[in-house]
């Protein structure tokens, strides 16, 4: 691992954020790929989804004071710019069009998490039978 203004570098496996801890800053990624994981209670960690250069994560910890909901790690070599509240709110005012940029990131995140969902009560053979609309019937 190495450290600079440009960012950190993590190496293939190693974690940048994990899943349950307090956090507050975001993540911007300069140069690689990394992998976000999942774990559910009882279950094995799972792949929910492979960031490339240009992701931004971590920054539900910028507005909330919640823990971080997944776990990030690298997928071969990668470079991490680390952004604090204090530095991303000194950003903004500089440039507002990045409020802009990461309010349309999180509503594509919303709309494919969204999309998950519906697809999850589908299914393939069609619309699940066993869940509260069929209660309703």
């Amino acid at each position: 691992m190495a450290s600079n203004a440009l960012g950190r570098v993590y190496a293939d496996g190693e974690t940048i954020v994990t899943q349950g801890e307090a956090g507050d800053c975001m993540f911007t990624l300069q140069e690689g790929r990394l992998e976000v994981l999942v774990t559910l209670p009882g279950r094995p960690p799972k792949r929910v989804a492979v960031m490339e250069k240009g992701a931004i994560f971590g920054e539900m910890a910028i507005f909330e004071r919640e823990v971080r909901s997944a776990t990030v790690r690298a997928l071969g070599e990668a470079r991490v710019l680390t952004i604090d509240k204090k530095n991303f709110l000194r950003r903004i005012q500089e440039d507002p069009t990045l409020a802009f940029t990461l309010v349309k990131m999180m509503s594509q995140r919303i709309r494919h998490l969204t999309l998950g969902v519906g697809e999850r009560r589908v299914g393939p053979q069609g619309p699940r039978t066993d869940g509260p609309e069929r209660r309703r019937l």
